[in-house]
């Protein structure tokens, strides 16, 4: 008997009509539509000079320029006090009121002088009067006039102290005023406190509406950092935003517990987000003479440990190519090796390509 042997092709072939299925076809090559072309973005990759990012600590204080420390000039006791540690204040508003013995005794010398004002004006008119009938010298009455002019200058005098201690009108008490408008940032005097003209604030004013952050600058940045470097600011109490700036100040003299250089940094605080005290990270931003192929950072695709992008040749010819990264910074990333100069890159909605490609 003769044995025929029958080709393995020929039997797949006869399997796959006897399932109904023929040949399987190959699957089509990835290319982009119109639909995909309308949300994906190509961007062709240039070199930029490398930024290097410096990791600073610091904290968040107010602008020393625009605090305003009030000093009392009378020694008494505070009797009642409107405010509290963190206060927003008006221009004006009274924060406390205080008992003196100095208020008495202005007052008591303004009375006395204001009746001595009024014999020194009778007496005047009276000289003026025998001065005409040529009974009084002309001396007795410039005297006479001198005398007057004293004694309203010494009324002014007190009048104007007690302005300045702004002494109510209706209660035998100073009223301290807020000599500024903006935030209570430091509260030393409570209701039946004792108050002394030893130059000591009794309270602090700060206008908020920027404030300083100050870095600290460790030995080993020292030669890194410069003024009008920019810098990224954040806070723990808002992780996910960042507040930027630029070096304005740094201290040529270290300071003597931390053993660090101050840099101060000024910020638009408009929002009142960045509160005194904050402990802050700040990144300060190194511009070099290296330039890199820099791509955004989106751009990239993470897949199985390997960063990938999707390089652009035409429709049809599409790569995912892995890259080696160098650094990152600000939305920016910087190129080590894997891609080359004026190549086309996708740079939106990369990831719905990827996985076409990948699944090819």
């Amino acid at each position: 008997m003769k044995k025929y042997i029958i080709p393995a092709s020929f039997l797949l072939l006869l399997t796959g009509c006897g399932n109904g299925e023929g040949f399987k076809a190959q699957k089509e090559k990835f290319c982009l539509n119109d639909k995909n072309k309308s949300i994906t973005e190509i961007k062709t990759v240039e070199k930029q000079a490398v930024t290097e990012r410096i990791h600073l600590t610091g904290s968040i204080e107010p602008n020393a320029d625009k605090v305003v420390h009030f000093v009392s000039l009378v020694d008494g006791i505070i009797s009642n006090t409107y405010f509290s540690l963190g206060t927003a204040v008006v221009k004006g508003q009274v924060l406390a009121e205080m008992q003196s013995t100095e208020l008495s005794s202005l007052k008591a010398e303004l009375r006395s002088l204001k009746a001595q004002i009024e014999i020194a004006k009778v007496d005047l008119n009276a000289k003026e009067q025998m001065f005409k009938d040529g009974i009084s010298s002309n001396r007795d009455l410039i005297e006479a006039r001198n005398n007057l002019h004293v004694l309203e200058s010494e009324k002014q005098k007190i009048e104007s102290n007690l302005n300045l201690y702004s002494a109510s009108s209706t209660k035998n008490v100073f009223q301290l005023k807020a000599p500024a408008s903006g935030i209570i940032t430091a509260k030393n005097i409570n209701s039946g406190s004792t108050v002394t003209n030893d130059g000591e604030p009794l309270f602090s004013i700060s206008n908020l509406n920027n404030v300083w952050a100050m870095a600290n600058i460790y030995s080993t940045d020292i030669a890194h950092i410069s003024k009008g470097m920019e810098v990224e600011i954040k806070t723990l109490s808002y992780p996910d935003e960042i507040f930027k700036g630029k070096i304005d100040v740094i201290s040529q003299v270290l300071d003597e517990n931390a053993k660090v250089l101050k840099a101060r940094i000024i910020l638009n605080n408009e929002s009142f987000k960045l509160k005194p005290g904050m402990i802050a990270d700040i990144i300060a931003l190194k511009k070099t003479d290296k330039q890199k192929l820099a791509v955004p950072t989106s751009s990239l695709v993470f897949f199985n440990g390997k960063n990938y992008i999707l390089v652009y040749k035409n429709d049809c010819d599409i790569e995912a190519r892995e890259v080696t990264l160098l650094a990152k910074n600000n939305g920016i990333t910087y190129i080590e090796s894997g891609l080359h100069e004026n190549e086309k890159i996708i740079t939106q909605n990369q990831l719905l390509i990827f996985e076409e490609i990948i699944t090819n």
